[in-house]
């Protein structure tokens, strides 16, 4: 009797390089707080509209109630800001002037549970706000 998923030898498996996929996590700088939330990246991000996010606060850089939250972008204020489906106005004040151990990150959340597939049936292609992208050189 055969296994249908038998194991496979660790190099058969190499490490996923996070580096060559989009979208990525990026650092947070500043977060406006209010009847949703406006998160402001360290550098230019790559999400779009409808796109499932996860926000990490570490402790120490306050707007702990957000952290973990995984709400939705609904607009692109800017090329390094997003705003969220998130109400925030009962949380403390970001402060991006802490210096810990870990940065505040947004990270992406893409997989086939967080987009709609192509509702058209005319390609063959899935349009999954938030799925990865793979852009290996290789």
């Amino acid at each position: 009797m055969g296994y249908l998923n038998p194991p496979y030898a660790a190099e058969s498996n190499p490490p996923i390089h996070p580096e060559y996929y989009q979208p990525s996590r990026f650092v947070i700088s500043a977060i406006t707080l209010g009847a949703t939330t406006i998160v402001t990246t360290s550098v230019n991000h790559n999400y779009v509209v409808g796109q499932q996010v996860r926000l990490i606060i570490p402790f120490g850089y306050g707007s702990r109630m957000l952290n973990n939250t995984t709400p939705f972008v609904i607009s692109i204020p800017s090329a390094n800001q997003v705003e969220l489906n998130l109400y925030s106005l009962n949380s403390d004040a970001f402060n991006g002037s802490f210096d810990g151990n870990s940065d505040p990150q947004i990270v992406a959340i893409g997989d086939v549970n967080t987009g709609a597939i192509n509702q058209l049936f005319q390609e063959a292609t899935n349009d999954i706000p938030g799925s990865f992208i793979n852009i290996s050189p290789n």
